[in-house]
């Protein structure tokens, strides 16, 4: 099939035979999709030629930025000697054992072994049979339940959007027993007032603690958690969360899960969010930012306490056609090479973070900005009709939209969460280009400001 040349014709074209996910399809039909087609560094291209900076890495994945031939070489020798076998039926190949003697390097030292998937959602399927069978090897079976985070995303899976706090999600397909959800630490949003952010980090950690007294010990498995809150609004715990959770965590028989699906492969300026965080995860899950999303690829990495269970317990019945694809286990080993010679991590930690971070802060002084906060290279721009009070306003999501919408204008990427942009560039960002990000995101919030005082929404 031979595709037209022209945006309307291409537009018509998807509007007749695509689904897009977490879409309005009628909607989104009437306006016409964006088309993307050719990206280089940090830049995206479209159909009518306008040039895009990609403030959110595709989606929170292209840590090492687009056109990385070294990676696509990778892919195709791979496929060349061998497109594809499957690491069933006592079987495996190069690629997986390289990649996964590679992540035993790359994680913190507790990890040594590592279940292959195809994405975040298998990843976090993957997880809540694991840690169920962990404690049906140790005879208790009873130990069933996992807790998250409301407004936490783990997958869109029946399983993993479970596991997530979305309420939207979970109104569309009720979630799975057994999972329970607790407070999320966004002070912003939930803090009551007077509340130091210090005083709130604390109390929204100690609903674990509360969560695990009511329901019993002896019937809670894990905790699941973003180190940094990502689909949920880029929510940054203050300093004093973390600390407490661990310590939670500590002191009882459950295990602790990160989940580094966002955060992981230098996103927060550590190789993974728990080590800028100080937390010993059991259970690592990981996706995205291992290929840099030029293949689909996933890991579940386990703790040796845990392994050396799972290792006496007989089959885990659990799988997939494509774990340790080679494919995508070649995209892998290449774009981790890319990180670790290119010191990717250190560059968010010492360089592109910090001067990024100077230019996003200085956005808080912007009428509509509540708070500016930011990690590594993710952050967010909380939007509100009164800074001090911190209100909401009356139509959670309009504005949001429409400020994601000039931003699309002004030709960078930002999304809407509720009334919160959010941004997760590239690694490979340099300063011309974060002075072009903040400068583009700057207008963004003037054309939206300016919208607003015509709706009489600000004075």
């Amino acid at each position: 099939m031979s595709l037209p040349a022209s945006t309307a014709e291409l537009r018509a074209l998807d509007a007749a035979h695509h689904l897009h996910p977490f879409s309005d399809m009628k909607s989104l039909n009437a306006e016409g999709s964006r088309i993307i087609v050719k990206a280089e560094g940090v830049w995206l291209t479209d159909s009518d030629g306008n040039r895009i900076l990609d403030g959110m890495s595709g989606l929170w994945c292209v840590n090492v930025g687009y056109g990385r031939q070294e990676i696509v070489d990778a892919v195709a020798q791979q496929m060349t000697e061998l497109p594809y076998y499957n690491t069933f039926f006592k079987t495996t190949h190069k690629p997986a054992i390289e990649l996964a003697a590679k992540l035993a390097e790359l994680t913190p030292p507790q990890f040594n072994r590592v279940f292959f998937t195809g994405s975040g959602s298998e990843s976090n399927d993957t997880v809540i049979k694991l840690v169920r069978r962990y404690f049906q090897i140790k005879e208790k079976p009873e130990k069933k339940i996992i807790i998250s985070r409301r407004n936490a995303y783990h997958g869109s899976t029946v399983a993993a959007g479970s596991l997530g706090g979305m309420a939207p999600m979970h109104g569309q397909s009720a979630p799975i027993p057994d999972i329970l959800h607790i407070a999320q630490p966004y002070w912003w949003g939930e803090a009551r007032q007077g509340e130091t952010p210090e005083e709130f980090g604390l109390r929204a950690a100690q609903a674990l603690e509360a969560a695990i007294d009511a329901m019993g010990e002896d019937r809670i498995a894990a905790f699941i958690a973003e180190p940094i809150q990502g689909a949920g609004g880029v929510i940054i715990p203050p300093a004093t969360y973390w600390p407490e959770i661990a310590r939670i965590c500590r002191e009882r028989d459950i295990l602790f899960i990160s989940d580094e699906v966002i955060c992981g492969f230098g996103r927060t300026g550590k190789w993974f969010g728990c080590e800028t965080f100080g937390t010993e995860p059991d259970i690592l899950v990981m996706a995205k930012g291992i290929t840099s999303g030029y293949m689909p690829l996933g890991g579940v990495m386990v703790a040796d306490r845990v392994a050396e269970v799972l290792l006496e317990g007989g089959d885990f019945n659990h799988g997939y056609t494509y774990s340790g694809h080679p494919a995508a286990c070649a995209a892998a080993i290449a774009n981790l090479d890319i990180m670790v010679r290119e010191d990717l991590v250190g560059h968010v930690a010492n360089d592109a973070g910090p001067y990024l971070k100077a230019g996003w802060s200085a956005l808080a002084d912007h009428p509509l900005v509540g708070e500016a906060p930011m990690t590594g290279l993710v952050g967010a721009l909380e939007l509100t009709p009164d800074k001090t009070g911190r209100t909401s306003f009356a139509d959670v999501g309009k504005v949001g939209t429409l400020a994601r919408d000039f931003s699309f204008k002004n030709g960078l990427v930002m999304r809407a969460v509720r009334d919160r942009l959010i941004i997760a560039p590239p690694l490979v960002i340099s300063h011309g280009e974060i002075d072009e990000l903040v400068a583009r995101a700057r207008r963004t919030l003037d054309d939206t400001y300016a919208e607003l005082k015509r709706w009489g929404w600000v004075r």
